[in-house]
């Protein structure tokens, strides 16, 4: 059979694009349908700020960025776990790890930000080496183990800053007990360089983090769509038995996909704290962002540079949910973006129920294009059907 180029719908970028816009359309949908059930009086109102806020101004489009950054590192870290046939859920607890490294290394020892954003990926990477060990070599399940973690991470994190003079406000003159102090008191070297982009877009949250962020993007991609290490990562994740047989280390791809996923949250947490802009709170709740990471991937297909743009799109929902304050209350407005956020994370499924809708022709076009090159050029439809024009009957065997 002559090879012809695949339909524009049946390839697998169209159909990995569009899933996710179909997705996110219905999440954007279903939003503006809970703020008409909570206030039906300013729903519209509450719409227009939740489409158009991200681009309403130079400020808002930094913080836009700004938070897309960290979003990419914990995308990646979680979609390059599930490339290799892993489910990274603990990206929070080495998103949490790779933040105090980045702030013990800004505030005690008072290093460079790029220092301190090396010992971010260390520290995360450190973390995420346990729960692949205890995969690879004992078989316990990643997830268990992420999860347990997390917890242990979190309270590390606590119990290790509470324990630090030097990493409390107060120690630095400052009100506060429970938090960590602003950078710019602390040591403003530690602050990631911002080359007057904070100046160019009218913001102090703007740095050159979501460039950094996009540059590791990139060398995911590369890595696993360029090098016979990736190859080998993504065979484990296809089939571990295969693989094994076909002379490739499981157990060392295992622990290295966690290492290198767990150094990603980490450097990940590094750049949200090291902008100079926030400060840690010591408290009992994890963080959100290692766990926004999840959908970032899921939207993205788990595609290193899709990973960009499905990250950059939740950042900017957050900022327009913010700007739906005072008139809708802020539990309001979480439930909304965690409605369109864990929609738009149906994008696998919606793939899928495309791949599907389409590859019922998908037959009949490869029938049709076998008769033409045979010289059957004249059958139809009807006579495909009925096994080239002969008599039902006849085809049935009566």
């Amino acid at each position: 059979m002559k090879n012809k180029k695949l339909p524009f719908y049946q390839n697998p970028g169209f159909s990995s694009f569009a899933a996710a816009l179909i997705s996110i359309l219905v999440g954007i949908l279903l939003g503006l349908i809970l703020l008409f059930v909570f206030d039906s009086s300013n729903a519209m109102m509450g719409f227009k700020s939740l489409v158009t806020s991200g681009f309403s101004s130079k400020a808002k489009f930094a913080k836009v960025l700004y938070q897309a950054a960290p979003l990419i590192m914990t995308g990646l870290s979680v979609g390059f776990a599930f490339k290799t046939g892993l489910f990274n859920i603990g990206a929070t607890g080495q998103y949490t790890i790779g933040a105090c490294i980045a702030l013990i290394c800004a505030i005690v020892f008072q290093c460079h930000w790029l220092i301190c954003l090396i010992a971010a990926m260390v520290g995360g990477a450190v973390w995420g080496f346990f729960p692949g060990f205890f995969k690879a070599f004992f078989n316990v399940n990643e997830v268990i183990t992420s999860i347990m973690f997390n917890w242990i991470g979190l309270f590390a994190v606590n119990f290790t800053i509470s324990n630090i003079p030097q990493m409390l406000a107060n120690y630095w003159g400052l009100a506060q007990m429970d938090r960590t102090p602003g950078l710019r008191v602390a040591n403003q070297r530690a602050i990631i360089a911002k080359f007057n982009l904070d100046a160019i877009l009218e913001s102090p949250y703007m740095n050159i983090s979501i460039f950094i962020a996009m540059f590791f993007a990139l060398i995911m991609f590369v890595v696993l769509q360029k090098t016979t290490f990736g190859y080998e990562l993504k065979a484990c994740g296809l089939n571990k038995n295969a693989s094994i047989y076909a002379g490739i280390s499981a157990k060392r791809n295992i622990v290295f996909s966690m290492i290198i996923s767990g150094a990603l949250s980490g450097l990940a947490g590094g750049i949200y704290y090291l902008a100079g802009t926030g400060e840690y709170v010591i408290d009992k709740t994890m963080l959100a962002m290692g766990f926004n990471g999840i959908p970032v991937a899921l939207l993205a297909t788990s595609h290193p540079l899709g990973t960009i743009f499905s990250a950059l799109f939740i950042s900017y929902i957050q900022v327009g949910g913010d700007a739906m304050q005072p008139e809708f209350a802020k539990e309001t407005i979480d439930i909304i973006i965690a409605a369109i956020i864990y929609l738009a994370a149906f994008s696998l499924l919606v793939k899928s129920i495309i791949a599907k809708a389409f590859s019922r022709n998908k037959g009949k076009e490869e029938v049709l294009a076998d008769i033409e090159g045979a010289g059957g050029g004249g059958a139809t439809e009807a006579d495909i059907l009925t096994d080239g024009g002969k008599p039902e009957s006849e085809v049935s065997g009566e």
